[in-house]
């Protein structure tokens, strides 16, 4: 949790932005907060609430005092004028039920009623909406007329990783607030002080840029024995012809030891198709400087974007397997319609 502006840790630009729009009374309206994730974007709704629902500090100050009673509720999510939405863990996207209520009590609750509701004890509300990008073509319809039209009294915010996930509806109706990726030195800071990891800044790097500057990835590839598999899958992919029994069976495993819990196992397959572009990705790097690119480079580093994509559409977890391995050893982009596209 950010205790103050002072605490953000990369993007310092954003205090600056939404203060000086608060203080020109030109802040309102929706906002769609874009991003790689583990960089900040939740905390900084966060903190963008209090800073707006302090009861001792003016939001012009960009000082949310962080004590009183206003401060502690938003950061406990029991304040009143704090609309907070997420998807639930055992959902694949955002119920319709959350944005405008059950079936037979439909707009008489929902985040969608609640935006349009008086604040109750201050002069604003905040809606936060979390993963925006799981929410479906019908959950992003019943939002459309409320971002539109927000009223003055509320500012909404939604948070996702990309514009590109969001359908071009929600895009068009938001001010989209880009979150630059970490450097190698605020990436390096954030994971051993905040998340309190014991490595060393070249391992963490390393680590970060592997998960192309998806941070709770970089968290699970350093922990546990992720370095061991990650040598396996590395030496697996590298070469110019991979076996593609090896690359299964090393993936397999890999996906096995998280059990039986479906989740897990889709996290933990997600961290290792992020390896695979990483290491394309270097790979594609390394010959462009030697002059000596190669088309199957990218077209495996195109097949493993393509297989995150596919994880994404919830694509059966062992013919991913098997077709990401085929792909790779015969250095196709594995584009086999829609799903992939």
């Amino acid at each position: 949790m950010i205790a103050s502006w002072n605490d953000l840790i990369g993007n310092r630009h954003l205090e600056s932005w939404f203060g000086n729009s608060i203080r020109q009374q030109r802040f309102g309206g929706s906002f769609l907060l874009v991003g790689p994730p583990g960089i900040g974007k939740r905390s900084v709704a966060t903190l963008l609430a209090r800073t707006l629902l302090c009861n001792r500090n003016p939001p012009e100050s960009m000082q949310p005092c962080g004590v009183c009673e206003a401060c502690v509720q938003v950061n406990a999510e029991t304040h009143p004028d704090l609309i907070r939405v997420r998807k639930p863990n055992d959902k694949t996207v955002i119920p319709v039920d959350l944005l405008i209520g059950r079936p037979e009590v439909r707009m008489q609750e929902g985040f969608c009623r609640d935006v349009r509701l008086s604040p109750y004890c201050g002069r604003r509300k905040v809606a936060i909406l979390e993963d925006a990008d799981f929410l479906n073509e019908e959950g992003a319809n019943c939002l459309l007329k409320t971002l539109e039209e927000p009223p003055s009294d509320a500012v909404i915010i939604l948070v996702g990783t990309s514009e590109q996930k969001q359908l071009p509806t929600i895009r068009s109706r938001c001010q989209v607030i880009r979150f630059a990726p970490l450097s190698d030195e605020d990436a390096v800071r954030l994971i051993s002080q905040v998340h309190q990891v014991q490595a060393d800044a070249a391992e963490i790097s390393r680590a970060v840029d592997i998960a192309a500057g998806d941070i709770p990835a970089a968290l699970r590839l350093l922990g546990g024995d992720s370095s061991r598999f990650r040598e396996a899958f590395i030496g697996a992919l590298s070469g110019p012809f991979p076996d593609p029994i090896a690359i299964r069976r090393i993936v397999t495993t890999r996906v096995d030891e998280a059990g039986k819990d479906a989740p897990k196992k889709r996290a933990v397959l997600r961290d290792v198709f992020s390896m695979a572009v990483g290491h394309y990705r270097k790979a594609m790097r390394d010959e462009a400087f030697a002059a000596s690119p190669r088309p199957t480079t990218l077209a495996r580093l195109d097949r493993s974007i393509r297989a995150l994509r596919e994880l994404d559409r919830m694509a059966n977890v062992s013919t991913l397997i098997d077709c990401f391995a085929a792909d790779i050893a015969s250095g196709q982009t594995g584009d086999r319609g829609e799903i992939g596209s």
